[in-house]
């Protein structure tokens, strides 16, 4: 199936090239400069397609190099979601990622969909992963994980889309208000509190939270101590 995918991509790339040359042939009785863009323009194009392609077949052999990753911070990336949302994506990423290198591949998917009740065909595990995969690997970053929720709460995934059952079904509070409403709700949050100070907001609450459990663990520490010197008195 790849490799007729290709075999068309090429064939239409052919095409192109060939239509490309009749244009510039067509042009040169045009002025100069127009020529010469016209021409500029359409060896950038198709040396572009060549390297996608390229890029594709190296892939679908498995001989692609893997690309250095840019630095990824879903807080400034994904300011619509709260810091707490984005960690419960986390615990639900790390979760399906039974293989533990970062990425949740077909077979995982296919695991989180029928933990979530919603089995899917291998075909609409593929088309699933389809729609956010950017870099072509046929799997999930953590990044692409997140762009589902994203979608979602823009309205951007089709109602019959497996993304969307995943959104709805996976107990992440970022659908609760609906799909389409998500929007809503996360541009009406944003308006009344603003983006610096809801992040410091969770920041101290979640160091409250810290201190507080390093309270309770000296609490039982001492309590263990006293037990401990009451017996061998």
């Amino acid at each position: 199936m790849a490799s007729e995918e290709l075999a068309q991509k090429l064939q239409r790339r052919l095409q192109l090239e060939a239509s490309g040359a009749a244009v510039e042939g067509e042009a040169e009785a045009a002025p100069g400069a127009a020529a010469e863009e016209r021409s500029c323009l359409t060896a950038s194009a198709g040396a572009e397609l060549s390297a996608k392609l390229c890029r594709r077949h190296d892939i679908n052999e498995g001989a692609a190099q893997p690309r250095r990753a840019a630095v990824f911070n879903p807080y400034t990336e994904f300011k619509e979601f709260s810091r707490r949302q984005i960690k419960d994506m986390e615990r639900m990423f790390r979760l399906y990622d039974s293989g533990r290198d970062g990425y949740i591949d077909l077979m995982e998917l296919k695991l989180m969909m029928e933990k979530l009740g919603a089995p899917q065909t291998h075909l609409g595990l593929k088309n699933m992963i389809k729609e956010v995969d950017e870099d072509f690997d046929g799997k999930l970053s953590f990044r692409e994980f997140l762009l589902i929720f994203h979608k979602a709460a823009a309205g951007e995934l089709e109602e019959d889309s497996g993304l969307l059952t995943l959104a709805k079904l996976s107990e992440i509070d970022v659908s609760i208000e609906g799909v389409k409403g998500a929007k809503n709700f996360f541009e009406a949050k944003a308006q009344a509190l603003s983006s610096a100070s809801k992040f410091e907001a969770e920041i101290k609450a979640e160091q409250d939270e810290r201190k507080r459990e390093e309270e309770e663990r000296k609490h039982r520490r001492a309590a263990f101590r006293e037990l401990k010197s009451a017996f061998t008195q």
